[in-house]
């Protein structure tokens, strides 16, 4: 006797996101990469300019591990656009300072990450946008605001199965 597989009576959202997510996330790369920006590098540089951060602070913001970070701001320092220096409010913690130049490639970035959002959304019709991001923003500040420890991370896209 041959087993079947059990029939699916949900929609696969797991597929559906991790896909949309992983194609997402390729596009943003392949348009920051047109500046010469990775998306960590954007992150650091965007949420530096909006107030005095640690190096610890951006990683977490940026869910970057330490080695991560410090790659990405030796190469916004490589770059000039981002300088480490202590803090003003405690000497001891080295802050992301973005430079003139730093400031004006994180304005180019933003547009350039508003226009891939702006395109992926402009694909729909727009009475499906607005419920499509109503719906997210209600799923991330809802059911899947945190995550369930687990002792296996998926981090892969899978592809779709028929």
């Amino acid at each position: 006797m041959t087993a079947m597989a059990p029939a699916r009576t949900e929609t696969d959202l797991s597929f559906l996101l991790d896909h949309t997510s992983h194609v997402l996330r390729t596009r943003m790369a392949a348009a920051l990469a047109e500046i010469g920006l990775t998306a960590r590098m954007h992150c650091v540089l965007v949420h530096a300019l909006e107030e005095e951060r640690t190096q610890i602070q951006l990683a977490e913001l940026g869910d970057m591990d330490k080695t991560t970070m410090v790659v990405t701001v030796d190469a916004l320092e490589k770059a000039g656009y981002a300088v480490r220096r202590p803090s003003s409010v405690d000497r001891r913690a080295r802050i992301i300072a973005v430079t003139d130049k730093g400031a004006e490639v994180a304005a180019r970035s933003q547009e350039v990450v508003d226009g891939v959002h702006r395109d992926a959304l402009a694909s729909l019709p727009d009475d499906e946008r607005e419920v499509l991001v109503r719906s997210l923003n209600r799923l991330v500040g809802g059911h899947l605001a945190t995550p369930v420890e687990s002792p296996q991370v998926a981090r892969r896209a899978r592809e779709r199965q028929r």
